[in-house]
């Protein structure tokens, strides 16, 4: 299978994740591309690499968990392949629960309906790692529980569920990719931002970086190019249908680690600032990706230095704070 000469719509295309995958299908020769993105965090500095390398990429400002106007769109463009990364991040679950599981859950539903409907081929969906929740014993592997522990998590939980029963109740074509902990340039430094654009904004404002608990918790960190990658590769391979793979490095890096490598990456030799708990935080995430190995070789390319130094240059470089 090939994407080559598919029209191929990315929701949420504007975002981190989204816009290196748009840049990689552009690589690819993709015949169509299409993104949707409400820029809730999406950006359209994301998409400026994109739009310099094809003139007719199209961009539609849209609410994915509108069906009608989705449907709508899908039509107009004629797709035929989706890649959906329209999400509510975690943060937001910590301050708006309802609405960031009822948005996303909602989302999910209207891109199952719709290709119950037939209006397009095939859905390749992202999931998250958190929801798995906390480790229970090693890495993780896709048949560990899940046991998300936020809103957030719940929402990417039953999401995952929501698409299988779709494969199996109405035959739609779709694969679950589950990436763990993404990292690189383009990752949000405004609300609701993770800990490694956060990291690097306050040490470029000369401010002390924060760890929130005793910094022992870990995460399973990757480069984003491999994730886009890895997304196509799950395409390609129609052994992942009505699958779910975890993409991620295999390796635990602990928040202390992290933290510390982005202030000795900017020569920042002041204080490291501990706060009290995130609430419900995971303590340890490590991904067992064996069976992405298998399906789709899948390998890591970018190690975690080289990719984090990347990644502050490209802040330095790109960012005024």
């Amino acid at each position: 299978m090939s994407l080559r000469n598919k029209s191929v719509m990315i929701m949420g295309g504007a975002g981190f994740i989204g816009s290196h995958l748009v840049d990689q299908l552009i690589l690819q020769g993709v015949e169509t591309i299409t993104v949707v993105d409400n820029f809730f965090l999406g950006k359209e500095r994301n998409l400026k690499e994109a739009r310099t390398k094809r003139k007719d990429l199209k961009v539609h400002v849209q609410d994915v968990a509108d069906q009608e106007a989705m449907g709508r769109i899908l039509r107009d463009e004629g797709t035929e392949v989706v890649f959906n990364l329209a999400v509510i991040p975690l943060p937001a679950s910590l301050e708006k629960p309802a609405w960031t599981f009822t948005q996303n859950t909602n989302m999910t539903l209207t891109i199952c309906e719709l290709a119950r409907q037939g209006l397009f081929e095939t859905l390749i969906h992202f999931s998250s790692s958190e929801a798995y929740g906390n480790s229970i014993s090693g890495p993780m592997d896709e048949n560990h529980p899940l046991n998300g522990t936020t809103p957030y998590a719940a929402s990417k939980a039953a999401g995952d569920l929501l698409i299988l029963s779709y494969c199996r109740t109405f035959g739609i074509d779709a694969a679950i990719i589950r990436p763990f902990n993404n990292y690189g340039p383009r990752q949000n430094e405004a609300s609701y931002a993770g800990v490694i654009p956060i990291t690097i904004a306050s040490i470029m404002r000369g401010e002390s970086p924060h760890i929130f608990g005793d910094g022992k918790q870990t995460r399973d960190y990757l480069y984003v190019t491999d994730t886009a990658n890895a997304a196509i590769k799950m395409y390609d391979c129609s052994n992942t249908r009505e699958k779910v793979l975890n993409i991620a490095s295999g390796k635990e890096i602990s928040i202390n680690y992290l933290v510390r490598l982005i202030a000795d990456l900017m020569a920042f030799r002041g204080e490291i600032i501990y706060e009290p708990d995130r609430p419900a935080d995971v303590k340890r995430h490590i991904a067992n990706i064996f069976l992405a190995e298998d399906i789709v070789d899948f390998k890591q390319t970018v190690p975690f230095e080289e990719g984090m130094r990347r990644t502050v240059d490209w802040y330095k470089q790109n960012i005024s704070l």
